[in-house]
């Protein structure tokens, strides 16, 4: 830590507990104790129950739940092959350039995500690409809101490789497929893995523009807990949020994994 005085310490782990409680331990928690109950009217929930889960880890929601997987999944690998391309070819351009291409991947967050989902539909609802009433507009939607993450954490880690790497390996003869294969992308691996991880965690909560665009049979998670929830299901909705959350950590713990270890390599 940067204070070395042990009250400057107790201050700043002080500090940090009174923001860390109320702003984002304490909403899960409430999640967490909700979905363990059938009524909630007084300070703490009563009614102690599993059958939420039972509901939630089953039918309609399981089917949801693989639907949130697959989505993620596909748009995170989409965004990150397209993120890392646009991030190497952006580095053989010059800074006006980059900045071009920095901010037409950053445009898709400068907008609300509804907008975003607007775009989708209107472009992909007439010929020659009609992908309107097929899961591929929801993987389209995601992907586009989630290369901007993909480009600009590569592109970051882009910009810090030493060039001393691909200098050595053409000097001995190394053709520039072979650099980039052999060289800069295992250089890169803790940062695609990093931003694998994060383009998956955004997919997997994205809800504002997958309403507007998702079929009926290809409905992602978290319109099924918004469903829930508008039906009045507010203990079921808890259950299938906490399941969520759940799988979406189960995921990114197996990426970090595999980033510490490409980070030790």
């Amino acid at each position: 830590m940067l204070v070395h005085s042990r009250t400057g310490k107790w201050a700043t782990w002080a500090g940090f507990f009174l923001l860390f409680l109320p702003l984002f331990a304490l909403p899960l928690v409430v999640i967490l104790a909700a979905s363990f109950s059938t009524n909630w009217s007084g300070a703490f929930p009563s009614g102690p129950t599993t059958g939420n889960y039972a509901a939630a880890t089953r039918g309609e929601s399981m089917e949801a739940l693989t639907t949130s997987l697959v989505t993620a999944l596909t748009a995170s690998l989409l965004a990150l092959t397209l993120g890392t391309w646009a991030a190497l070819a952006a580095a053989g351009l010059r800074k006006r350039g980059r900045a071009v291409l920095d901010a037409l991947f950053m445009l898709p967050v400068a907008v609300p995500s509804v907008v975003v989902g607007l775009a989708v539909l209107v472009a992909f609802s007439k010929p020659p690409v009609l992908l309107n009433g097929t899961r591929w507009i929801v993987i389209v939607a995601h992907t586009i809101l989630v290369t901007a993450f993909a480009h600009q954490s590569v592109s970051a880690a882009v910009q810090r490789l030493d060039p001393m790497y691909e200098q050595a390996a053409a000097s001995l003869g190394a053709r520039p497929g072979y650099v980039l294969w052999r060289i800069k992308l295992p250089l890169l691996l803790p940062s695609l893995t990093a931003a694998a991880g994060l383009c998956f965690a955004l997919s997997m909560g994205e809800l504002s523009a997958t309403v507007m665009l998702y079929p009926p049979d290809w409905t992602p998670l978290p319109v099924q807990v918004f469903a829930a929830t508008d039906r009045g299901s507010l203990f079921t909705g808890a259950a299938v949020a906490v399941v969520l959350m759940a799988a979406t950590l189960l995921v990114l713990f197996a990426v970090s994994r595999v980033r510490t270890r490409a980070s030790y390599r």
